[in-house]
């Protein structure tokens, strides 16, 4: 069972929307957000140390008074406006002729210390603690939390209502991904989805674990310097999209290495060979076709790898990934690769990007092989979140990514 409310968005008119939304604060580094920010852009807002010359440390106390102006300004000037009644909404987006619908609501604190909302991932405290920053000196989740939910045919039937009148917000962003927002605002179709999330059993964070932990570590720092505390102040509740668990679809997340641990590429494929059936591919990009099969491209070529019965445990959660299978048998046992998180010979490509850019990294020299993994399937997610369990770093991509900037929860 989870908790939900509804909430007066503080949002762009319509007229605003394409300056306003942005990409997500995590997916632009400084650089590339100053020179994707116009005017009205959120990036100013969520990456404000861009506003500075040189760009500023993204940690510093001015950098971190700059978000608290901006926010101000956008809202002064009309840029962000708030809805006069609490809300829900639909956030649908389209990506290969694929469209998702998702609700924008509140998510409780609770429910993540309690473990109704489920994580897949582990945390850095360091990158918590910054997050915990702008939502407290904002007071607002000015990006939401990526959530998925077990399917209901209800909800579905009502999201279906809205979605077949004029959507608030209808573009297509400079990703060539499509974005499309309705206002659910009749009484009782809130008061319905209210209810119906009391008996949805859990939310699974999809993607933005910081921001769900920092959220909740916020809600439990102002509830211990409030003596009145209720339960259900606004910043108990903290900003999420959810969808449907069956309508979502997670990419590949692949691998690139510097160096072969000494060994020339024909060392490598020998030593492969023990734990991987191994056919050569060629010049043609090579796309893994099913779980524990891998795609590899090492000294110009494409490689398939099939990993041999018996190296892998599909009876574990976490054995039957495809990225613990490649961590035992070659990041470890080969290259000497022992912490995906620290270990600065490795690097990771998001499919979104297409394998093309594997062959591109290895043949600039920079790289010398490359691995593409069959994605993780959305079932697997769920199994590895239910039983407790935590995925190896970098497993899952998700897109498309949210945009930021059509809905902010202030408290």
């Amino acid at each position: 069972m989870v908790r939900v409310k509804p909430f007066a968005a503080l949002r762009p008119p319509r007229e605003f929307v394409t300056e306003v939304a942005a990409r997500p604060y995590d997916v632009l580094n400084s650089e590339e957000a100053k020179r994707e920010a116009g005017e009205k852009s959120l990036l100013h807002i969520t990456k404000p140390e861009i506003d500075f010359e040189p760009i500023a440390d993204e940690h510093s106390s001015p950098v971190y008074d700059k978000a608290v102006d901006n926010f101000r300004k956008w809202q002064e000037n009309g840029w962000l406006v708030q809805d006069g009644k609490p809300c829900y909404y639909v956030y649908a987006q389209t990506m290969d002729g694929r469209t998702q619908f998702g609700l924008v609501l509140c998510a409780h604190t609770d429910d993540y210390s309690s473990g109704a909302i489920k994580k897949h991932e582990l945390t850095r405290k360091d990158k918590e603690d910054d997050r915990m920053v702008h939502v407290m000196i904002q007071r607002a989740n000015i990006e939401p939390v990526f959530f998925a939910y077990p399917d209901n045919k209800e909800l579905d039937e009502i999201i279906s209502r809205y979605i077949g009148g004029e959507p608030e917000y209808d573009f297509i962003a400079d990703d060539g991904f499509g974005h499309h927002f309705w206002v659910i605002d009749n009484d009782d179709d809130i008061s319905r989805i209210t209810d119906i999330f009391k008996d949805i059993p859990a939310f699974y964070v999809a993607d933005g674990h910081h921001r769900t932990a920092a959220a909740a570590r916020v809600g439990a720092e102002l509830r211990s310097g409030n003596s009145g505390h209720t339960g259900e102040e606004e910043y108990n509740y903290f900003m999420a999209v959810a969808f449907p668990e069956s309508q979502l679809k997670i990419i590949d997340y692949n691998r690139v290495v510097k160096d072969l641990n000494g060994m020339t590429p024909d060392g490598f494929l020998e030593k492969l060979s023990e734990d991987f059936i191994i056919r050569e591919v060629g010049d043609d990009v090579y796309v893994p076709e099913h779980l524990h099969n891998f795609s590899m491209y090492l000294a110009g070529k494409w490689y398939s790898l099939d990993a041999k019965e018996g190296r892998y445990d599909d009876t574990d959660p976490i054995g039957i990934l495809d990225v613990t299978v490649l961590s035992n048998l070659v990041l470890d046992k080969l290259l000497g690769i022992k912490d995906l998180r620290t270990d600065k010979r490795i690097d990771f490509v998001g499919g979104i990007r297409g394998l093309g850019e594997l062959s591109r990294r290895v043949d600039s020299g920079e790289m010398a092989v490359a691995f593409a993994l069959y994605p993780v399937s959305m079932k697997q997610l769920i199994e590895i979140a239910d039983t407790g369990n935590i995925m190896p770093p970098k497993t899952t991509w998700f897109e498309p990514k949210l945009r930021s900037g059509l809905a902010i929860h202030k408290f």
